[in-house]
Order: structure tokens, then sequence, then C-alpha cells
């Protein structure tokens, strides 16, 4: 079944994160400067407002000293007043308006609306606000004049607004003098940055080619010295794996060659015996015994070559990390008592006392999580270990003894046989070893079965002596193995 997930692209990916952000920057900068442009653009017409209102102030209160009759001329003189001063130009339009101490109407635009800070409003100092008058949106700039009369809410009130059109123009030719800019500078940050990505990724293009460029067998390290920083982890976890692969190769070759080896002897037997016969029987001799002895040879190095044979693929099985990982709950006493009755034939034969030491099968402190077929192959490899190395007249006792803490559970496998030394303990795990001065018949692969099984299942094995012989004793010390399971999965 075909992966349905989409490949990613490293490149695309990298180019969305850097020009998402900049594509969603640029509106908020547009209507950051669309604000910062309002606010250069009204700076210098609010103080030029700002100016002429102080001056109309100035003037109103000249008049109101000078001016003495109806409101009706003093309306007049303002009105002559503020049409000299106030003169409006091509673009924006002006409007003003007077009030008395009382609120009183003296003169300018009632549209004007009064604003409502009159108590709060410091006296003689400009103040803006943005209002309407009718429908269009003027810049207002009042002021609040001393107070003269007894009794009054407050002094008089001048006001000027001024349309708003020179502002937005100016506020337009702001945002096209930064804006426009950047519709021509965007673009090219885009090209740059395609360029700029391009040409930093290419060191992985460039390690591409020389990975693909190798042959099957190269597995030599990758050369580090001419990739970027941030890859060289990349290529030093690469180059580690090249180098677990050249290991695990190498290993399975020599377990090849030296199963070859082993196997030559067993199938050379074979042939031998199968000639011999022959040629007995083309000689007419057929003597019955001869015959009888060449087939019991022959049924013998069969019987070898398919133990062997057994073991290998045993000792693949037990490789594959997948097949072991696939764990259940198991009963090791379960699984050792059924194997010690498998070989009671076998110990009968061999005039060997075989025997089960442990709890009873279901006993809860035995379980443990494993693979149940390897763990059944490791303890049919020590309890057949024991019997080919125990002399008749001895004993091999497989024993389950559970942890009072709860955290393990031992197997131990015991015999009277000559034992192993010291220094060959850890070379018996290897595969096709066997100890030195012994002629047992076997293929050496065993205990390399029980250690690699082990090992999946995050067991310790270890050998040691299991009793102590005295000098010169007929007995040997015998061997005493014991596997540590962890009951709980890691």
């Amino acid at each position: 079944m075909a992966d349905s997930r989409e490949r990613r692209s490293l490149f695309g990916e990298i180019l969305d994160w850097m020009l998402a952000p900049l594509l969603l920057l640029w509106p908020m900068s547009v209507a950051l400067t669309w604000l910062v442009a309002q606010g250069i653009a009204n700076r210098p017409y609010d103080r030029d407002l700002s100016e002429r209102l102080q001056v109309l102030a100035q003037q109103v209160a000249a008049e109101q000293a000078q001016v003495h009759g109806p409101p009706q001329v003093l309306r007049d003189a303002l009105g002559r007043v503020a049409a000299t001063m106030l003169r409006a130009d091509d673009e924006d339009r002006l409007f003003y308006q007077v009030l008395g101490e009382r609120g009183e109407f003296i003169a300018g635009d009632p549209r004007l609306r009064v604003p409502d800070d009159a108590r709060s409003s410091p006296v003689n100092v400009p103040q803006l606000r943005d209002d309407t008058v009718g429908d269009e949106t003027v810049r207002v700039a009042y002021m609040w004049l001393p107070q003269t009369e007894v009794g009054a809410d407050h002094g008089p009130l001048v006001q000027i607004a001024e349309t708003l059109d020179k502002r937005s123009r100016l506020a337009t030719e702001i945002i096209k003098g930064v804006i426009l800019p950047q519709f021509v500078i965007l673009p090219l940050a885009v090209v740059l940055v395609w360029f700029a990505l391009g040409r930093g990724i290419r060191p992985l293009r460039d390690l591409q080619r020389r990975i693909r460029a190798r042959e099957s067998h190269d597995l030599s390290p990758i050369d580090e010295r001419d990739v970027p920083e941030e890859v060289a982890p990349l290529v030093a976890s690469i180059n580690d794996l090249l180098q677990r692969l050249d290991d695990t190769i190498a290993t399975q070759r020599r377990f090849l060659a030296d199963a070859a080896h082993q196997l030559k002897t067993p199938l050379a037997g074979l042939r031998m015996q199968a000639e011999l016969a022959e040629r007995e029987i083309d000689a007419g001799r057929g003597d019955p015994q001869a015959l009888k002895h060449s087939l019991h040879q022959i049924a013998l190095s069969s019987q070898r070559a398919a133990h062997m044979v057994n073991q290998l693929l045993a000792m693949a099985r037990a490789e594959d990390q997948a097949l072991v990982m696939r764990k259940q709950r198991l009963d090791l006493a379960e699984i050792a008592r059924e194997t010690v009755r498998d070989f009671v034939p076998k110990s009968l034969e061999r005039r060997i006392d075989l025997g089960y030491d442990g709890p009873e099968p279901g006993d809860e402190r035995c379980a443990m999580p494993g693979q149940p077929v390897f763990v059944r192959e490791l303890v049919r490899n020590l309890v057949d270990n024991a019997l080919q190395y125990t002399p008749p007249g001895g004993s091999v006792t497989a024993r389950v003894l559970p942890d009072p803490f709860g955290q393990v559970v031992v197997l131990q496998v015991e015999d009277t046989g000559p034992g192993i030394p010291a220094a060959e303990r850890e070379l018996v795990f290897r595969p096709f070893y066997r100890a030195l001065g012994t002629q047992v018949d076997g293929s050496g692969l065993g205990l390399a079965i029980v250690r690699e099984i082990a090992e999946r299942h995050d067991a310790q094995v270890a050998v040691e002596d299991a009793r102590h012989a005295p000098p010169g004793s007929a007995e040997g010390p015998g061997a005493l193995f014991t596997v540590r399971f962890p009951r709980q999965a890691t």
C-alpha cells in the first residue's frame, strides 16, 4: 500500500516560513504607515491652525474692549477681522465661531459644536479636536478666554475649524512615498530569498549526489569537512549507521563462513559413507553389517547437519529484533518445567538425573514479558548444553527462583560436568566456539543463541562453577548458568 501522506519539500517549507511573515507584516506595515502619515500630516496644519486661533482670540479681546454698542456692531467688527485673517485657500474651507461668557452667539458660524470641557480646559491654551460641520469633517482648534463678568459660567469661546483636504493630500503623498518603493522592494526581496535559500540548501543536493554516486558495497564514512555545520550532525549519524551496517555485514560474512565450514564436516561424512556403501555394493560384497554401519553413520551425519541448520535458523530468528519485540506475558516456571519434561528421554538414554526445582506453573512471581518461542529456545539450549557436557551418572537441574522484591525472575541450569574455565567463560557465548579439551559433539551455537535471546529480552547471562571440587577429584566443578529476566518491560 502506497504512502498516502504528501511528501513535504524542505525548500518550500522554509520558503513559506520566511515569506508568510513578510506577506503578513506588509499589510500591517501599510496600516501603520497610514496612521503615522496622518500624524505627520496633521502636525504642521494643527500648529498653523492653533496660531491663527491665538491671533483671532487676541483680536476678539481687543475688539470687545474697543467696541461699545449692540451685539450687531461687535459681530460686524469681528466679521471684518475674521474675513481678513481667515482667508481660505483653494483646497480647504475655514469656519470660525465666537461665543460670549454666557454662551451667547457673537459671530461666525453657529453650526460649530460647543465643547463640553469649559470647566476643565485651561484658559488661553489652544485645544484640538475632530468634528463635523454639516456633512464635512473638520479639524477644530478652540480656546477659552479669561472670564471678565461676575456670575458668568466661563469666559468667551473662540473656535476655528478647517476642512481636511490638504491634510489628506499630504498624508496620501507620504503614503505613496513610503509604500510605492515597497512594491519594488517586496518582489525583489522574494527573489533574493528564493536564490539565497536555493544556495543555502545546495550542500544538501551535493551530499545527495555524493551518496547516490557511491557503489552499493562502499560503506566508508562520508567526508564531513565539506558539509555545513548544521548538516554535520546528520552526516555523523549517517556515518554511524554506515559503520554499524559495515559491522553487521562483516559479522554476517564471518557467520556464513563459519557456518559453511561447520557444515562441511557432516556433509563430507554423508558423502564418504554413501561412497563406501556404493563401493561395497559394486564390489559384490554387500555385507549387511557394513551396510548397516554406513547407513548408521549417514543417519548420524544427517542428524548433525539438521541440528546445525536448525540452530542456524534459531540464531537468525534471535537476531531479528522485530520478532523478539512482539512480547507477551509468559510463565517462566511453566516453560522450564515443560522443557525438562521434553528432555527426560534423552537424560534417561544418557543415564543423567534431570530435574526441575522451583514454583509450580501459574505462580504470579514467575510471570514476565517475553517472546515465548525464543524464551523456550533459550531454556532448551541451556538444558541441552548441560546434558551434552554432563557424564553418565551425573545430574542436571533447571531451577526458577522468584525475586522476593518482584524485580526479576531468575532461571538457573546447573550440571555436574567438567565446568568451564574462567578464561573461557566469555568465549563460550561466541558462535561456533567449543571449550578446549572436550570431545562433545555439537555445533557451538547453543550458548550464542542463549546470549542473543537474553540480550533481546534485556536479561543478564552469567556462568560460574556449580560447586567447589577438591583438587584431584574425579568430578568436575560443574557449570551454573544464570539468566536474570526483568519482570517489567523496558
